[in-house]
């Protein structure tokens, strides 16, 4: 699943148009490795998301093409979540 629609269908980022704008200004690394918002998520995956003054770490726990509201906590395992000052 493209890195983008995980973001939105997590719920993690609202839109997708905005997951890709995160993604291509070198916000997001997969694995520890820089991502665009065309890289493929897998389960097991670990995702580090910059906004600007904290970073979200969290874990893909499943995909999955559409969810519900309740649902979409379950996709992902937050790991961390750090403030920067």
């Amino acid at each position: 699943m493209r890195l983008d629609k995980f973001l939105k269908v997590s719920r993690i980022i609202k839109r997708r148009t905005i997951a890709k704008e995160v993604a291509d200004k070198g916000r997001i690394k997969v694995n520890g490795i820089l991502a665009k918002s065309s890289s493929n998520v897998k389960v097991n995956d670990e995702i580090e998301i910059q906004f600007g003054n904290k970073i979200l770490k969290v874990k893909v726990n499943e995909l999955q093409d559409s969810t519900k509201k309740e649902d979409a906590d379950k996709m992902y395992e937050l790991i961390s979540e750090t403030r920067i000052d």
